[in-house]
């Protein structure tokens, strides 16, 4: 049931204090009282009071020394001292520790009411502005992530889900589908957010220096090792180490993770003790895993710890209704960073955007776009896709970019019940009969072609080599 009054813990060995306090102001608040610091601190805990009136000059244990162990509770109310005549001494020390306010004995009922609603709404306008700050804070933790896709949303809910807890979340998906993004999400969400988050990218660092960088060394331990370092793991303590591209950790430094996954512990190299951290851990993998357990290349007991909990971020292809929201993001972000003021693209930009197969996903697009913004011409889509799906399909590539396969073996290729896959196929078909046409009117000039097709000189290049037009005559 709410509370209809504010409840007041008065802590005060003069009984007559809390019985002036509570007939005076028992219309505006609740009062309960300690007789001493011992059984003030007690109430504290089983009355949960709003606010606390705490006397100075108390036999036993003082104002001064019951705000000390206050001050180690997780959420203690705030607190208002009494204080007599001659008790600067402590009204300094009541300040260092955090005391809201002072009041004078002997005090006036009513000049107690108005210290008492002063710190009250000081109090509420604390809290409301903390809880703008989580707010704000969990959309900033959400800024990487654009899209309201059902897979997206799916996602979102499992960070919120998880990401105050303390359990080992396995990043899964192809490259470039944002896992990074996704780690630091759960980094900003959880109760670790004002510590450190560093990331760690397993396939980057040298096999051989990898172990100093995650768990640092001692003066000595090898040659170059003038004075001990800290590794990532120490200076992530308290807070979140994010272990990127996880299925790359060599097998000797497997066991290790595991130590740190189940006591929290570790030793540097070179050295002999063992040194306790408390540290989040969060890995990523574009790798099967499951496939390295089988092949030996990684453990299945680190596997299993990791894997607390799997986050499965798709691809683009999986969510393609999210791509005009995610060019508008790029649009606007590279606009800002380069001083540009790029428009929308067209229509059919848009539609090339929307049918290719993405194989660097959401990376790729954003890299797209970035080109667009600097350049300010559209058009290089078309070039760059078309270059995109070169690389992917081959030389010998003869279909559109956006029947390159890009699936993962196993999954079905549900593209080809798209209207719009459908559609362009057709489109690619006529375009190539066109092109061929007014290559042979041209004989074959194609900066003359280029200019009757209405495209860049360098795009028709592409789409000869993609059409495999080059045994036209």
């Amino acid at each position: 049931m709410a509370r209809t009054k504010t409840k007041i813990l008065v802590i005060d060995d003069d009984p007559k204090v809390s019985w002036i306090l509570s007939e005076g102001l028992k219309s505006k608040f609740d009062f309960v009282s300690a007789r001493d610091g011992v059984e003030g601190i007690q109430m504290v805990s089983t009355e949960q009071p709003d606010l606390v009136l705490l006397d100075i000059k108390m036999p036993s244990m003082n104002g001064i020394e019951v705000l000390e162990r206050l001050n180690k509770l997780d959420d203690r109310p705030d607190v208002i001292m009494i204080s007599g005549h001659g008790d600067t001494k402590y009204v300094v020390d009541s300040i260092k520790l955090g005391a809201a306010e002072f009041i004078n004995k002997p005090f006036d009922v009513h000049e107690v009411e108005i210290h008492i609603n002063g710190v009250l709404e000081r109090g509420k306008l604390k809290r409301e502005v903390i809880d703008l700050k989580t707010e704000l804070e969990a959309k900033n933790a959400y800024a990487g992530f654009v899209g309201d896709s059902e897979a997206m949303e799916k996602v979102k809910g499992i960070i919120e889900q998880v990401a105050d807890s303390e359990l080992t979340v396995l990043i899964r998906g192809e490259s470039g589908t944002g896992k990074e993004i996704a780690a630091r999400s759960l980094h900003q969400l959880s109760g670790r957010r004002d510590k450190p988050f560093l990331k760690v990218n397993c396939a980057a660092i040298p096999r051989d220096l990898l172990e100093a960088e995650l768990f640092g060394y001692e003066k000595g331990a090898f040659t170059g090792a003038h004075k001990t370092k800290q590794g990532r793991f120490e200076l992530a303590n308290k807070g979140t180490i994010f272990l990127d591209e996880i299925g790359d950790l060599p097998p000797e430094l497997q066991s290790k993770l595991l130590q740190v996954l189940e006591q929290q512990e570790f030793v540097r190299v070179g050295g002999i003790h063992n040194i306790h951290v408390d540290v989040r851990i969060i890995c990523a993998t574009n790798r099967n895993l499951e496939t390295a357990i089988t092949e030996k290349g990684f453990r299945d007991d680190l596997f299993y710890r990791l894997n607390e909990i799997t986050l499965f971020l798709p691809p683009i292809r999986q969510r393609r209704q999210d791509i005009p929201l995610l060019v508008s993001h790029f649009l606007a972000k590279y606009n800002q960073l380069y001083n540009k003021e790029f428009s929308d693209l067209s229509p059919e930009v848009m539609d090339q955007l929307t049918t290719f197969s993405w194989p660097g996903n959401v990376r790729q697009l954003e890299n797209m776009i970035k080109q667009v913004v600097v350049r300010g011409d559209e058009s290089i889509i078309t070039d760059l896709i078309y270059s995109a799906a070169a690389q992917v399909a081959g030389p010998d590539m003869g279909s559109s970019p956006q029947l390159v396969a890009t699936d993962p073996p196993g999954e079905a290729d549900l593209s080809t019940y798209s209207l719009k896959t459908r559609v362009g196929k057709t489109v690619a078909n006529e375009e190539k009969k066109l092109i061929a046409e007014v290559l042979n009117k041209t004989n074959w000039n194609r900066r003359k072609a280029a200019e009757l097709l209405e495209i860049s000189y360098r795009s028709l290049l592409y789409k000869i080599k993609d059409y495999n037009l080059n045994s036209v005559k």
